[in-house]
């Protein structure tokens, strides 16, 4: 992202003049108060729509459509009512082309990664939010994307069942390649799973603060214990805290 900003019809400034590069294999979270444009531009890096400044590439191309490399997953599951799990996850895959043995196969095996055997062909008002959210991380890595982008997806679930998914998507991270931007308000989540933390100011979104995440791999829910947790944290609430990121 090269200077992004958005405004929108009637003048509102959503996103300012922003700049931000996230590699293969990183883990970037972003922080910051409601409002401050984080969805904006989660939206303007997959495509959805447009920024009216500045420029975003994804492997070096242009981003002016949504991209196929390019994965995204809401804070509501958004599965298809009428589609089980297994169909809601092979979604991807048939939305482009015929479903295979493998697709199959790797649906199933994905399923089964976030603890749902059994619930393959039940529908999602059958599933409490918790398995919902499952079912749309595994559909999201169907995508194969390699850039994976994440709206505050644990954010209306309960504390224990955002502490399982925390450490799955942590421990799926640390197996891929892929990129991952990942949005939410909890200071701790965003320590625990990330490489890096940037903090956005108030409306207008731009960069208050970046700051690393040297924490080794792999982390557990015990890493937020230990004093050098406890110190990113803080330093990450000085961020969202001090004049240019006020309102966190």
């Amino acid at each position: 992202m090269r200077a992004v900003g958005k405004r929108f019809d009637g003048g509102v400034e959503a996103v300012k003049d922003l700049s931000l590069t996230v590699a293969p294999g990183e883990f970037v979270s972003i922080v910051g108060s409601s409002g401050c444009g984080k969805s904006t531009l989660l939206r303007i890096i997959a495509g959805l729509v447009p920024g009216t400044s500045g420029s975003v590439e994804v492997h070096g191309e242009p981003v002016t459509a949504p991209r196929r490399d390019v994965g995204l997953m809401f804070q509501r599951p958004a599965l298809l009512a009428w589609k089980t799990s297994l169909e809601n996850v092979l979604l991807p895959v048939a939305l482009h082309r015929r479903v295979g043995a493998d697709d199959l196969r790797e649906a199933m095996r994905l399923l089964g990664l976030f603890h749902l055997q059994g619930f393959e062909h039940r529908f999602p008002r059958q599933l409490s939010g918790g398995m919902q959210q499952r079912v749309a991380l595994a559909r999201l890595l169907m995508t194969g994307a390699r850039v994976r982008l994440l709206d505050e997806p644990f954010g209306a679930l309960d504390e224990l069942t955002r502490e399982s998914l925390n450490l799955q998507l942590a421990r799926l991270h640390e197996r891929s390649a892929s990129a991952t931007v990942f949005i939410t308000h909890n200071i701790s989540e965003a320590v625990l799973l990330s490489d890096r933390v940037i903090v956005m100011t108030a409306r207008p979104g731009t960069i208050a603060a970046d700051v690393a995440i040297p924490l080794p791999r792999p982390r557990s829910l015990s890493t937020a214990h230990t004093p050098d947790f406890q110190k990113l944290a803080l330093a990450v609430r000085d961020g969202l805290e001090s004049p240019s990121g006020e309102g966190g």
